[in-house]
């Protein structure tokens, strides 16, 4: 059997229906995992659901509308993949919210106050509904997609930063808490990556030269290099890791 096999698992990915979410979907899939793929709009989750179905079988996914800033939506989205798959084993908190570009001095309060529920309260709801399960059973994984922005500071993500850099602290905190039930909590820090987005930092030819100035690579990632380090997180392969964060960045954060 292999280390990265994840036959068996069940998987709940939140804003799966695009980029870096859609990836680890589709990846944990391909190890063997049912998954139930989850964002906003209920087209975009049943179009990467089919296409999973129909290269995997059907009954391999399933997809639950849910916005992340709705308790009510999140338990729903709970309650169907068990009602579907009749357990959740990997939790993948990786939808996130950024409405606000620009200095910290401008941030309106509401954009702030999304920030911040959004890329950390909402996580710890998803988790802590999906954690009693997972304890009962001595099993479990779960990845929050951070950032790099956690490690840094920033004169136009600023706040989002701040949010990843408090999502750290969470996996260590849960981590801490559910060690001893066997239930492993990890964050991936992504550097910048091909998708939607990021769109705003590598669109434009002058704002990604200026990005990748630093990495040694000297490219944008692609959503896939990212599932990867999700598919170890999640499988036996990563069964001592916990409490850490995986940083995927082309080498940006060590230079």
């Amino acid at each position: 059997m292999s280390l990265f096999d994840l036959t068996g698992k069940v998987a709940v990915i939140t804003g799966s229906s695009r980029g870096i979410g859609k990836a680890i979907a589709e990846a944990m899939a391909d190890a063997g995992a049912k998954v139930t793929i989850s964002s906003r709009k209920p087209g975009p989750c049943q179009e990467v659901a089919n296409a999973i179905n129909e290269k995997h079988g059907d009954g391999t996914a399933i997809a639950v509308p849910a916005n992340i800033s709705s308790k009510e939506d999140l338990q729903a989205m709970v309650d169907a993949t068990n009602k579907a798959f009749g357990k959740i084993d990997i939790c993948v908190c990786n939808a996130a919210s950024n409405p606000y570009y620009g200095p910290m001095s401008g941030i309106e309060d509401d954009a702030f106050a999304k920030i911040l529920q959004n890329n950390i309260i909402s996580n710890n709801w998803l988790i802590q509904m999906c954690a009693p399960q997972m304890r009962e059973r001595k099993d479990g994984a779960v990845i929050i997609v951070s950032s790099i922005g956690g490690l840094r500071g920033s004169p136009v993500i600023g706040a989002y930063n701040i949010s990843k850099a408090a999502d750290f602290q969470l996996a260590r905190n849960l981590a801490t808490e559910f060690g001893v039930d066997n239930i492993r909590v990890n964050c991936i820090a992504p550097g910048l990556i091909k998708t939607d987005f990021a769109k705003a930092l590598w669109d434009n030819p002058d704002t990604l030269k200026r990005s990748l100035a630093g990495t040694p690579l000297k490219r944008i990632g692609e959503p896939e290099e990212i599932a990867g380090a999700a598919v170890y997180l999640a499988s036996k392969a990563g069964a001592y890791m916990t409490g850490q964060m995986l940083v995927v960045d082309g080498g940006a954060t060590s230079t």
